[in-house]
């Protein structure tokens, strides 16, 4: 009888096991749910993004041209100006004397001028009449011209003097906002070193930024043309620093004549509209420009990457529907993507949503997706 319970309790033990391999099969058969897309292929523009600032494109520090205290002020700080408007006066009462005073001076020298002109031709006369030697009509002639010259200097010291009163008015020389820093009322200036105020042309603007040599030396490989000149730079956005894309874009028109000693990089200048007054001289700005062309670009989605330790892997579904991990040597982002260098083609598919559940080996149940049920998009 205990024979017979033995072999009883010995089958069950070998169904039972045989039961629980089974059903550890059935859990490791079992596929796990991801949805994957297709790596894709395309031409693609890789933005270039450099520090800028917005610089005023023209921007003029007025100088009194003549001494004196200033007597009447037209402006306040930060007002908008017209060229030719009026900003300041000069007390002007010693160059009004000083041009009355040569004035008077080149009537004299006139008068003298004519009565030796008025000379000349009648030695003239005496001389066809062989009544005077030639001697006395060729210094009478040298006389006059004396005179004739002393005529002009005092004509030169006349237009001199009335540039001078003209200049005790100063006007603005373009349009655009003065800074606030002009000078006070009575304040005594200099010719030639005193700054009034300086104004700054706000439409259009530059933002300058600066590119690396290496960077410059891509350009130069795709275009024998000057930088500027090139094509590239056609289409320039900025970004302000409260994040908000300004909604102009500009144009690079400008790039300097070698590389700045101190940082070893080419300067450049994009010009941008201003109608609005919202660039203003000193704002920092990111700078984007469309990079030259990238032929058959590998991407893969961004969210498709695992960054493990200091390597990117990606899980690439194989034939046998079955999880594989693939490195990769990831360039740029691009949007959504990233440009893979190496480790993919075209043909390979990736998970992108399961990733946490997958491991090597695992059959997948995959779900096939677009680009577009993802929200994927090249553009940033």
């Amino acid at each position: 009888m205990r024979g017979c319970w033995a072999g009883v309790s010995a089958v069950m033990m070998l169904l039972l096991i045989a039961g629980c391999g089974g059903s550890q099969e059935t859990v490791q058969k079992k596929a796990v749910p991801v949805k994957a897309v297709k790596v894709i292929q395309q031409d693609i523009q890789l933005p270039n993004e450099y520090a800028g600032q917005v610089q005023a494109k023209n921007e003029v520090k007025i100088q009194a041209r003549v001494s004196g205290n200033i007597v009447e002020k037209m402006i306040a700080g930060g007002d908008m100006v017209t060229a030719g408007q009026p900003l300041f006066r000069i007390d002007s009462i010693q160059y009004e004397s000083t041009l009355l005073s040569a004035q008077a001076q080149l009537v004299q020298a006139e008068a003298n001028w004519v009565n030796s002109r008025i000379d000349t031709e009648r030695y003239q006369n005496l001389l066809d009449a062989a009544a005077i030697p030639e001697q006395r009509l060729t210094t009478q002639k040298a006389t006059e011209r004396q005179n004739e010259a002393v005529m002009a200097s005092y004509r030169a010291l006349v237009k001199k003097a009335q540039d001078d009163v003209n200049s005790t008015l100063v006007v603005s020389p373009i349009n655009g906002r003065i800074d606030v820093n002009d000078v006070g009322m009575g304040t005594y200036v200099q010719a030639g070193s005193t700054t009034l105020v300086t104004v700054s042309d706000l439409d259009p603007v530059f933002v300058q930024f600066n590119m690396s040599e290496n960077e410059y030396l891509t350009l130069r490989q795709v275009s024998q043309n000057h930088v500027a000149s090139s094509g590239w730079g056609e289409n320039v956005t900025i970004t302000l620093s409260n994040g908000a894309i300004y909604p102009l874009s500009g144009k690079v028109t400008q790039a300097d004549k070698g590389l700045a000693n101190n940082s070893g990089t080419l300067t450049l200048k994009a010009s941008f509209a201003n109608p609005d007054g919202i660039l203003i001289p000193g704002m920092f700005a990111r700078v984007k420009i469309a990079g030259m062309p990238i032929r058959n670009a590998v991407l893969v989605p961004q969210r498709a990457v695992q960054q493990i330790l200091d390597k990117s892997l990606v899980m690439v579904i194989n034939a046998d529907k079955q999880a594989e991990p693939r490195p990769v040597i990831l360039g740029e982002k691009v949007g959504s993507y990233y440009l893979v260098k190496e480790g993919l083609t075209v043909n390979d598919t990736v998970v992108v949503e399961g990733l946490t559940k997958v491991q090597e080996g695992m059959a997948l149940d995959v779900t096939i997706v677009t680009p577009a049920e993802l929200a994927l998009t090249i553009n940033s």
